[in-house]
């Protein structure tokens, strides 16, 4: 099972995320904002307040906003021609 191990807040939408599987990528979130609870993500003074769950271990909001780690794991790398058949499993393409 894929968890968030470390998320840093860079610019705009996009955090550095570290995963449970060793990698490391930035994840563009603005396509995630979509909703009721992320409409307030998209003021990135709020955004910017994201954090890891100790016991989910996913990204967080202080508005009780949360993304699934995959969702976070397939922003980050959904470019990489090597895990397209996981995120054609994960239903993302």
């Amino acid at each position: 099972m894929l968890h968030i191990r470390e998320a840093r807040y860079l610019h705009g939408h996009c955090v550095d995320v570290a995963f449970s599987d060793g990698r490391r990528g930035v994840a563009d979130l603005s396509d995630a904002l979509q909703g009721p609870i992320f409409e307030p993500l998209k003021d990135i003074r709020k955004f910017a307040q994201l954090s890891v769950d100790a016991e989910l271990e996913t990204l967080v909001w202080p508005n009780g906003a949360d993304l699934a780690p995959e969702y976070v794991y397939f922003c980050a790398f959904r470019d990489d021609p090597e895990l397209q058949p996981l995120f054609q499993q994960w239903e993302y393409l």
